[in-house]
């Protein structure tokens, strides 16, 4: 498995588990309860999406697309 991710919190990488998921890619997310552990201080780089060495080429630019608004909602 390789690192695929660094999600901001556990919403933004169950979000995007979500929509990887849904193009038949199997992700783990690593370190999603981490964040319980440190109280309300902010803390970065605990969670991150994990996925297969093969899948990952592909979920890169679902990633990218994601970035860059492709699954955005419209009125």
């Amino acid at each position: 498995m390789k690192i695929l991710y660094d999600a901001n919190n556990g919403i933004e990488a169950n979000l995007l588990k979500s929509i990887l998921e849904q193009e038949g890619i199997t992700v783990y997310i690593s370190g999603e309860y981490l964040q319980g552990g440190m109280g309300e201080l902010p803390v970065m780089g605990l969670v991150s999406l994990m996925v297969a060495d093969e899948d990952l080429a592909r979920a890169k630019k679902i990633v990218r697309d994601w970035e860059g608004g492709a699954f955005a909602l419209t009125e």
